[in-house]
């Protein structure tokens, strides 16, 4: 098969999906463009500020992406090219488009606030205390986690105490980036520059950030003393006025992924016009319903697959990122079908595109090149590479790459330590409350600032003190999170009426892969616990109890959100 027949075609689907099945949708739903939305009607200069659908689509698609949709299909690709497209197409168009459009909808509808509220209001109160609790642990292992990440991509020392010049690099660049977003707000929302001279100013400054960088970034410092840095940056930009920082930096970092999805394009199409053999995938098709290829095998095809490819076909963080901060920011309803129904399936381009990436260079993987941002930039920049004229720029394109990938980390941190903040400020209010209707000590824990800080120190305390020992949950935990949302919104359409047939296969398909998922896990965890193989017992340490503890918590979660909302969908149960 040529990839760059699977791409194109891929992309043509995910196209004829957007203009008719979510034309319907928008139909089915009663999307209204003469509705004032929440960031004109609670238009505060901090949270609820209205943007131009460009710029909420930068910031939205720039939080959602991230490395996810590379990740996933890469290492989803030891079960062959074709589960993995058809997942991402089928997956995108009618489980991860609809999920993502559905939250932000629900959200604009309930005043902007996050699926919380729509649990609490059409579901019940308990509900919303739980799904509130499982929303903001899941939020503060993503600030761990990519707090980690991108700490580890700024140390200026390798593991020798030499000095790593890429990190320093990547740094410098990240710094003068978050500057020139600043400048960026200010010029458009304080001094009023037309937003298309803006742009082309502002891509021009990304060029001469990425040139400056490069060959200046005399700031070296170690891991720690990023992560310490990096929590300090997170707890001011996740309380300052979104216009200030978030809005700009993030539409100007999604030129950064707008140029690595042109970049790969050319590759992929360039290679597949000029008859390169990378142009062809050189993975079977179908390797079998087990993996026997990675190190530390994924297990069975079914569920591992749909937990694994989260970002390039349905993903809960989706929904948190578009009920929590797009929702606040949406100018008109008509927007939220290209930037939620929209971005999500511009990611699934990209998952096709990183399925590419690893096909043209199968062998490579085969042989241990396992990191899929490595195997993306690689395979992306041979393709390049191949075609003709352009033979010397695979070390140029390759960089290139990774640092654009890198740079999404920082983008997405943030972004998740603002909506962790929200979670923590509506676990303690009630239905329709804002943190100034309130006082006492609910006051003084719903402060932005205080809810904020308590998330970075949770967050990158246990960033700093070993979050990985608890990842392997996040994929089941983030997927439980979809069908948690799909069946929220599933009751909220139900309860105004509105057709909500759409989202009964997605959520029962969703709910019954995540309690699959976590079950192989606590059983696979018990297993190790009550061992009698003093190998297997080696292995035992706190991370496999807290695994094993975790995922029976999170089935129980499941298992009693699922029947409040089934009560409330199929029962017409009353609202609490």
């Amino acid at each position: 098969m040529n990839a760059m027949l699977v791409v194109i075609v891929g992309i043509a689907i995910l196209i004829v999906g957007y203009i008719f099945y979510g034309g319907w949708l928008a139909k089915q739903w009663g999307v209204d463009d003469t509705k004032v939305t929440p960031a004109h009607e609670l238009e505060d200069g901090m949270d609820y500020v209205p943007a131009k659908a460009p710029v909420l689509m930068g910031h939205h698609f720039s939080s959602i992406a991230g490395a996810g949709p590379i990740n996933g299909p890469i290492q989803a690709a030891v079960f062959g090219w074709v589960p993995v497209v058809l997942w991402v197409l089928i997956g995108g168009i009618f489980f991860g488009a609809v999920h993502d459009y559905g939250a932000l909808f629900a959200s604009i509808r309930h005043k902007g606030q996050s699926l919380g509220e729509v649990v609490a209001v059409n579901i019940g109160e308990r509900a919303k205390k739980l799904f509130l609790v499982f929303s903001y642990l899941t939020l503060v292992l993503v600030v761990a986690a990519f707090a980690s990440i991108v700490a580890s991509t700024f140390n200026g020392f390798n593991a020798d105490g030499t000095a790593n010049d890429t990190n320093a690099a990547v740094a410098m660049i990240s710094i003068l980036f978050i500057l020139m977003a600043i400048i960026f707000g200010l010029a458009v929302y304080r001094r009023g520059a037309p937003l298309s001279v803006a742009t082309v100013v502002g891509v021009i400054g990304i060029i001469i950030c990425l040139v400056i960088g490069l060959n200046f970034h005399p700031v070296y410092l170690s891991n720690s003393t990023w992560m310490w840095i990096i929590g300090v940056y997170i707890l001011i930009a996740s309380v300052a006025p979104v216009w200030i920082l978030l809005q700009p930096r993030d539409y100007l970092s999604s030129f950064l992924l707008y140029g690595m999805m042109v970049i790969a394009a050319v590759g992929v199409i360039g290679a597949g016009l000029t008859g390169a053999d990378a142009a062809h995938m050189d993975m079977p098709a179908f390797t079998g319903w087990v993996d026997t290829i990675s190190a530390t095998s994924l297990g069975t095809m079914f569920p591992a697959l749909f937990v694994t490819i989260a970002c390039g076909a349905i993903s809960g963080f989706h929904s948190l990122v578009g009920s929590g901060t797009t929702a606040k920011q949406l100018d008109h309803e008509r927007d939220a079908k290209p930037i939620a129904y929209g971005g999500m399936l511009i990611e699934c381009a990209l998952a096709l595109i990183s399925l590419a990436a690893v096909s043209f260079i199968w062998q490579d993987y085969l042989d241990g090149l396992r990191t899929p941002t490595q195997v993306f930039a690689t395979g992306i920049s041979k393709m390049v590479a191949s075609i003709p004229g352009l033979e010397a720029t695979q070390s140029t394109v390759s960089a290139l790459l990774v640092l654009t990938v890198s740079a999404f980390c920082l983008t997405s941190l943030d972004t998740a330590t603002r909506l962790a903040r929200y979670m923590f400020q509506e676990f303690w209010l009630k239905p329709g409350e804002t943190y100034k209707d309130v006082t006492g000590v609910k006051a003084t824990l719903c402060n932005p600032l205080v809810a904020t800080a308590i998330t970075v120190v949770l967050g990158v305390g246990l960033g700093m003190t070993g979050y990985g020992k608890i990842w392997p949950l996040f994929g089941a935990a983030n997927q439980l999170l979809a069908g948690l949302a799909l069946l929220t919104v599933c009751a909220w359409l139900g309860n105004i009426g509105r057709n909500n047939k759409m989202f009964y296969i997605p959520m029962i398909f969703m709910m019954v892969v995540t309690i699959c998922s976590l079950f192989q896990t606590v059983t696979g965890r018990i297993g190790m616990i009550t061992s009698n193989n003093p190998e297997v017992l080696a292995k035992v340490d706190w991370g496999t109890y807290a695994q094993a503890i975790l995922g029976a918590i999170l089935i129980v979660l499941a298992l009693v959100l699922a029947w409040e909302g089934i009560q409330t969908i199929f029962f017409k149960k009353k609202k609490a």
